[in-house]
């Protein structure tokens, strides 16, 4: 447990010990001044978490000294201590950083009090900045993993239109990213202080999406006991994020574009018209396009949503990022997992490379975080395949297939295919070596020769 250290700034010694004494009691660690010019220097040299400064003082008062403390060490905490005590003092210390105002004299109960609630905002202050800092970094677009020529030119334009109130059209395949694309937008926005509402448009009823979306007055209909604030409200000098807008009705696309328009809507069942300052993105995976054409989307509306459209490539279409996804996956399941796997084979990499991916990087992601929760060792081999991806290997008879154009060991590819299949015939016959070298159509001797040499091993949960 970290020690709290306490400065005590007073010019009467019998205060200093009085204080010194009840905290050290309490397993502070204390250090006390006589006065405001020492006080001043011992700032300069040593971290205080809490300084308790006595207003007056001879020569360089506690106002000073408060003042000193908030612009040299602003992760410290000011306490005034006074037995003058006014609200002109109390307001300017206040402004001056202090965190509260005491008159003397005080019950040490009160002074601990306080203390503890001055280190209690001190963590949270400094935990909301750690999230805020992890969000911005998390949302960086050049932290995005990924140097694909496909992925690089979604970065550029990311990099041009995120600090703009133009609207974008995000479009792209189920898994692609399309919400993180759209998270990078707003934080590197000029809304970034405010909020990024997300609507999937296509997991709530119609019934309920315009409620959802713009509000209700109470008694719009059946139910509505209290008038309820919609997204648009809550996003009010933010974003709007409408993912899956595909899926919007023809009525609620009216509404939207009168939104995009003329910047304002009212609540169901209300009249008082609102004005609203957000920021539209929308997402979709569908062929709005054909959407228009087959009468299903307001073509006004799709021309208004795509003023900036940014196509986010399937990751069958850029391969060369799946290996830096791979790594990138692994690295940050195994640490938030608490699995030592730090390794990945070769072979396993290509195999990853070569699948088509039909969920993008979604399903990559959800393969990574199986493989190393279920593997064994501290290496993931092509035994820790899922079986929809290693089917390819018996499957596919042709070169073109098995043979990525980064090449290959075609030894360790025999010796690991050889380990998968001993693996698969153990488990077949309940790790009775014999049932099992039957299966592979081989002698006892033989297999047992094997597995020593590949070094597998029962899992422990079969023992016993």
């Amino acid at each position: 447990m970290t020690v709290v250290k306490i400065l005590v700034v007073d010019d009467e010694k019998k205060i200093r010990e009085f204080f010194s004494d009840a905290l050290r009691s309490k397993d502070f660690e204390v250090e006390t001044a006589k006065n405001g010019e020492v006080a001043i220097k011992m700032i300069d040299q040593n971290f205080y978490d809490v300084a308790l400064i006595d207003l007056n003082m001879p020569k360089i008062d506690g106002m000073f000294v408060m003042k000193y403390l908030t612009e040299n060490a602003p992760d410290s905490i000011g306490i005034i201590l006074t037995g003058y005590a006014t609200i002109k003092n109390a307001v300017e210390a206040m402004k001056l950083g202090a965190f509260d105002y005491l008159a003397k004299p005080v019950k040490m109960e009160e002074v601990l009090l306080i203390i503890n609630r001055a280190l209690e905002f001190r963590n949270l202050k400094r935990e909301n900045l750690a999230l805020k800092n992890q969000l911005k970094k998390k949302y960086q677009f050049e932290n995005f993993v990924g140097d694909s020529p496909e992925m690089s030119k979604v970065f550029r334009i990311i990099e041009k239109v995120a600090d703009t109130n133009s609207t974008i059209l995000i479009l792209g395949e189920s898994g692609t990213g399309k919400e993180l694309v759209a998270k990078a937008l707003h934080y590197h926005s000029m809304r970034r202080d405010k909020s990024i509402i997300p609507v999937n448009c296509g997991a709530i009823p119609e019934d309920l999406l315009e409620s959802e979306l713009f509000g209700h007055e109470k008694g719009a209909f059946t139910n509505a006991i209290r008038t309820r604030i919609g997204r648009f409200e809550l996003a009010n000098g933010g974003t709007i994020f409408l993912d899956e807008i595909g899926e919007m009705s023809p009525h609620l696309q009216v509404k939207l574009l009168r939104i995009l328009q003329e910047h304002e809507f009212e609540r169901l069942g209300g009249t008082k018209t609102i004005k609203c300052d957000t920021r539209i993105l929308a997402a979709t995976n569908k062929d709005l396009d054909k959407l228009v054409q087959d009468g299903k989307f307001r073509e006004d509306l799709y021309y208004r949503l795509k003023v900036i459209p940014i196509e986010i490539p399937p990751l069958r279409e850029r391969r060369s990022d799946i290996p830096l996804l791979v790594h990138h996956f692994l690295e940050v399941i195994s640490q938030s997992k608490g699995k030592e796997v730090y390794g990945i084979s070769k072979e396993v990499v290509n195999t990853l490379t070569e699948y088509d991916w039909p969920g993008n990087v979604r399903e990559l992601e959800n393969i990574i975080e199986r493989m190393v929760i279920l593997s064994e060792s501290s290496t993931l081999t092509l035994q820790d395949l899922p079986d929809k991806i290693m089917k390819r290997w018996p499957e596919d008879n042709t070169t073109d297939q098995l043979i990525p154009d980064t090449g290959i060991s075609l030894n360790n590819s025999i010796n690991e295919y050889e380990r998968l299949l001993i693996v698969r015939a153990l488990e077949k016959a309940d790790w009775v070596k014999n049932r099992a070298a039957k299966l592979l159509n081989m002698n006892r001797t033989t297999l047992v020769e094997k597995i020593k040499k590949q070094g597998i091993q029962k899992p422990a949960e079969l023992d016993g």
